[in-house]
Parts: C-alpha cells; structure tokens; sequence
C-alpha cells in the first residue's frame, strides 16, 4: 500500500529494462505515493563506464531509447550502476531541479544523489544514504491477493502445507551446476515426503532449461505445480497461497520478496555464496529471518521484512521538506 497518491510530482523511473532494476523502482515509487513514468533507455558506453561523466556539459542522457526531454520531472529512481550516469545527467538537463533517488551503489560518491538507497552489505555510507536489509520490492500484500485468484481452485484439494519453492539461476558469481540441481531437487523430493504437502514450485527468468528440465522430471511424481515458463507466471500467486517457502541463495530480490510475507523461509544454498551475497544471507540467518534447507520443513515466526514501505516513506517525507523549503 503507498502512503498516498500524488498525482502532481512528475517523477520518472530510468530503465534498461533489466527486470529485477526496475521493480525496485516501481516498488519505491509506489510506496513514495508517486505515479511514475517510465523511461526505458540506452545507457551510453560513456556513462555506464564513468557515471560521473553526466554531470558534464554536453553529455547526452542516453543513447537512445524514450525520449529524455522537457517538462523535466521533479524527482528521478534509477537503479544500478548502468542508469546512474543517465541520472546525474537528466538532473543537470533539468537545471538542477530533479530530486535523484537512486537504488543500489553505483561505486561514486554518494554525494551525487539526494538519496542512496543501498543494502547493508554494500560498503556506501553518508548523510544521504538509506541502508536497507534485502532489496526493495513493489509485492504488496493486495498485489498478491489478486495474483493468487486464478489459482484459487487449482490448490484447493492439493494437500497441505502448501510450499513455495522459488528457483533462480546461474549469475556471474553463483553457477548452478548439473549435480547441485541434482542434489537440490532430491532435498525437494524429500521434502515433500516428510511434510506430506504440495511443492508449489516456479522457475525465473534466469533459470536455465537444463534445470528446468531437471525438476520437471524430478518432481514429475510429486504433488503440486512445476512452473516452468509456460503461461502466466505464477510467482507472486505461489508467494500468497503458500504456507512456508523454500528460496535459492541466488537472488538477494527473491529472498526480499519472500521475507515481506512473513511466512518461514528456509534457504537452499544450490551453491555456496561469496561475497557480500554471503554476508547477506548470514545476516538473515542470524537474525532469525531465515533458516537452511535440508529437505525438511520447520516453523518459525519472525516480523515480515517491508523495506520498502519504509524506504517510500522516507522518500516522501524528504520531498516534501524539500518542497516546504522552495
């Protein structure tokens, strides 16, 4: 639920169009009560590489994509390195006037935005940096809901409890090897018979067709549903029907996204996490939100995690002392 619904800021959400970017943005919007325009751009080679370089006169915004023109807006949510530059450049096209929220650290200053919105494991830090645990994300409760009608019917006389397994992919630090799947979807084989319930499992963007093939074979005996790309997705239907999920280590959004249901989340490490991926997931454990798994269910409660309404929140209150003082 946003905290409002302000019709009269123009606010644009710069894009590449990579997905997991731009919910992020349309979450934060949403929770700030703006309505966004979306501006899917090209991020020139300039500015991927030298963020800062948009501050320069007669640096273009883009190298193409949607049109970057007047009326400029009053605030900017961009995301990730790749849009950063673009950000800093629409700000200085518009006399200085957009407000730049930006999502991520781009490894600049943070002094360049009027807000950073980072993750606790990322190493920025300032009077303008906001450090949030996990990513943001735009799943509000109600979203869900609606997503889950279609399927009212297809899970009524599955057996309970109803466990959501999401599966990402293979990424530049994380591989998804034939024998990791291999053991993952054994733990899930296991898992469905110990707890005597329905796997409700859905494959991402990223998950590549061999371990897509793996756990339709592998579970083809089990109770539940194996999404595997056909249809409508039913990701955010699966988030709100389940009674527990089972989330692989891959993606710092599908852990976000799972921990705002409240619901017990256990984490299958398909292969082990470096970096701060690591240091993320030790956090959850840590602190309760998050457990390992094992092939097997358990139960916990902990305070479902919404970042991202307070984020939205934050985000509100700075516009709007910014547009006291004008």
């Amino acid at each position: 639920m946003s905290v409002g619904s302000d019709t009269q800021t123009l606010c644009w959400i710069l894009t590449d169009g990579t997905v997991g970017m731009r919910i992020q943005c349309l979450g934060l919007a949403d929770a700030a009560g703006l309505t966004p325009v979306i501006k899917r751009i090209h991020p020139s080679w300039l500015l991927r590489a030298l963020p800062v370089a948009g501050r320069l006169p007669g640096v273009p915004a883009t190298a193409g994509g949607d049109p970057i023109a007047e009326p400029w807006p009053d605030v900017v949510i961009s995301c990730g390195r790749r849009t950063a530059g673009a950000a800093l450049a629409v700000r200085r096209l518009g006399g200085g006037h957009p407000f730049l929220a930006h999502i991520q650290d781009p490894r600049i200053d943070p002094r360049h935005f009027d807000m950073l919105i980072v993750p606790e494991h990322d190493p920025a830090r300032g009077p303008n940096v906001v450090t949030t645990l996990g990513a943001l994300n735009p799943q509000a409760p109600e979203k869900l809901a609606e997503a889950a009608k279609p399927w009212l019917t297809e899970v009524a006389d599955m057996p309970r409890p109803l466990i959501a397994v999401n599966v990402g992919g293979s990424n530049k630090r994380y591989e998804f090897s034939p024998e990791a799947v291999a053991r993952f979807v054994a733990d899930l084989r296991r898992l469905s018979q110990t707890s005597g319930g329905s796997l409700l499992v859905a494959c991402s963007r990223r998950t590549d067709d061999a371990t897509r093939a793996a756990l339709a074979e592998g579970l083809a005996d089990v109770q539940g549903v194996v999404w595997t790309g056909l249809g409508e997705n039913p990701y955010l239907a699966f988030l709100h029907l389940c009674d527990a999920l089972v989330v692989t280590s891959d993606s710092v959004n599908m852990a976000s996204e799972a921990l705002a249901t409240g619901k017990p989340v256990h984490v299958a490490t398909v292969e082990p996490e470096t970096g701060r991926l690591a240091a993320f997931h030790a956090r959850l454990r840590a602190e309760g939100y998050t457990r390992p798994f094992d092939g097997t269910l358990e139960r916990w409660t902990y305070e479902p995690l919404r970042e991202t309404m307070r984020v939205g929140a934050l985000l509100a209150e700075r516009l709007a002392a910014r547009s006291a003082d004008r």
